[in-house]
């Protein structure tokens, strides 16, 4: 029989059950975030147009078709990943995490390179299942892919066209993550009103639904670093050129860092906001942890 290795929980062996297993789980995880959310944007610019399903839809609810797709992404991302990391799934949640004393920076490296490359193999697999139709949008819209932005946007996230300087997208990127950070610090502090029936997941999507809808159309809401920077990277290798790095779309020359900086520190100033000003009030007010709540993703919190 296998001895008990330091840091593994009795019972579980192999190296699943080392710090490995989390960053599978964490791949796994913003895989499935990034197939769903990028393959919606897909949908809405090139296939559904192309195949002629979308008329009617499309041209009147598009924004909406959009947000809330990103939202349900978020959904089954946190679901698939969740029991095992607690569902990052987002190097500005890991960081803010981190920052605040509930995850080991020890482990925050992996976390994010893992984030990073589930993120890449995402969106690697929408553009797969959508090349076709994307070639073909291109191609009746006399689009130029190598250098032009035209289609690397149903991947990666553009500033708006009325910003002729990064302070407009920077500071609407860090603002969308401060706030999610914040409804992340609420819905998992068992002293504030934590959702029950396992209903954590669909409150944080709809979150980021919200986020859409009020903040997304500055920077188009990346509100992830790994979010925008893994699907950048595929773009770069299929040909989309500068518009993937260094971010040269619409006005801005170098855009790939906005959405990277924006959330890491907004991420930061969301969890600060919360803490100091729900968490500490709670605890100062001593009030008890909500009873009955199944604890999930518990490898969060190990050192």
């Amino acid at each position: 029989m296998a001895e008990a290795r330091a840091g593994v929980p009795p019972g579980k062996t192999g190296w699943r059950a080392t710090p490995l297993g989390e960053y599978l789980a964490e791949f796994l995880g913003i895989f499935v975030l990034i197939a769903f959310g990028t393959g919606v944007v897909a949908m809405y610019v090139a296939a559904l147009p192309l195949s002629g399903r979308g008329e009617g839809i499309v041209s009147d609810a598009d924004w909406l078709l959009i947000t809330w797709g990103w939202g349900m992404a978020v959904v089954f991302g946190v679901y698939v990943a969740g029991g095992v990391t607690g569902a990052h799934i987002n190097p500005a949640v890991t960081v803010a995490f981190a920052a605040f004393g509930r995850f080991p920076w020890r482990k925050v490296p992996g976390y994010i390179v893992a984030q990073i490359l589930g993120a890449i193999a995402g969106s690697a697999l929408v553009y797969m299942v959508y090349r076709d139709a994307i070639q073909a949008f291109e191609k009746a819209n006399d689009i130029v892919r190598d250098g032009g932005d035209g289609t690397v946007s149903i991947f990666v996230t553009p500033p708006a066209p009325f910003f002729d300087n990064y302070w407009g997208p920077f500071i609407t990127e860090l603002i969308g993550t401060a706030f999610l950070l914040m409804i992340i610090f609420a819905v998992v502090d068992t002293m504030n009103l934590p959702p029950r029936a396992n209903m954590a997941p669909f409150i944080i999507g709809l979150g980021v639904f919200a986020i859409g809808m009020s903040f997304g159309a500055n920077s188009g809401y990346a509100i992830n670093p790994a979010r925008d920077f893994g699907p950048r990277i595929m773009t770069w290798f299929m040909g989309w050129g500068d518009a993937a790095f260094p971010g040269v779309q619409n006005n801005l020359d170098a855009y790939w860092w906005v959405p990277i900086a924006g959330p890491l520190i907004g991420g930061v100033v969301g969890a600060a906001i919360y803490k100091f000003g729900i968490e500490d009030t709670l605890r100062a007010r001593h009030k008890p942890a909500a009873a009955d709540l199944e604890a999930r993703g518990r490898v969060v919190e190990e050192d």
